[in-house]
């Protein structure tokens, strides 16, 4: 399996189908983590600083947040990036929102281009457990149409997984700064603590 998607992650590098359909994404594609990674957080999509300074998933400000929360659930941000595998809905960097707050939101059609990676991916690295985190990723297992306080919060098994959603730790998101929302968050990582024990994670 490990051959298998190194030649993958190759492909992945190589991609050029959302440049080609003139959509204004930034490489390198970004996502990191061994073939054998029993746990696998999906993001959205990586920001400026994964893309043009760090070349690691979740390493800007919303990263710090992120591993923060995952500190909560008992691990350290070193051996979790060593440990498990750390990818996206979309690869690339998608560019700035319009509104100056936050990243652009990658499209549907954006989306759907990269959808054979991202199920290449869980196919070949097969995690027991799946953090998706941010609406997209959430979306990816969920469907679209339901509220994240709805979903945020619980423990779900989809697919033969375990499945532990969280919600976007950017610092632009109002969403996360409500204090029910933050109990939903504090559930959650009850939740990943949990599974950390129970199967040695």
């Amino acid at each position: 399996m490990s051959d298998e998607l190194t030649h993958i992650q190759e492909a992945i590098q190589a991609c050029q189908r959302c440049a080609l359909a003139g959509f204004p994404i930034q490489g390198p594609p970004i996502f990191s983590g061994p073939a054998d990674a029993r746990l696998m957080v999906i993001g959205q999509a990586p920001g400026r600083v994964e893309v043009n300074a760090t070349h690691k998933p979740f390493s800007g400000s919303a990263g710090k947040r992120l591993f923060r929360w995952f500190k909560q659930a008992g691990w350290e941000e070193t051996d979790f990036r060593a440990r498990f595998y750390m990818t996206s809905v979309t690869k690339c960097f998608p560019g700035p929102n319009k509104s100056g707050r936050g990243d652009r939101a990658p499209t549907r059609r954006e989306q759907a281009l990269c959808e054979e990676w991202l199920l290449a991916e869980l196919t070949l690295v097969a995690p027991e457990v799946v953090v998706p985190v941010g609406k997209l990723a959430i979306e990816r297992f969920f469907g679209r149409g339901r509220r994240l306080a709805e979903i945020i919060g619980g423990r779900y098994q989809i697919d033969g997984r375990i499945v532990i959603p969280l919600p976007h730790p950017s610092g632009a998101s109002v969403w996360i700064q409500k204090r029910a929302h933050q109990a939903l968050i504090h559930r959650a990582l009850g939740h990943l603590a949990a599974v950390r024990r129970e199967l040695g994670l």
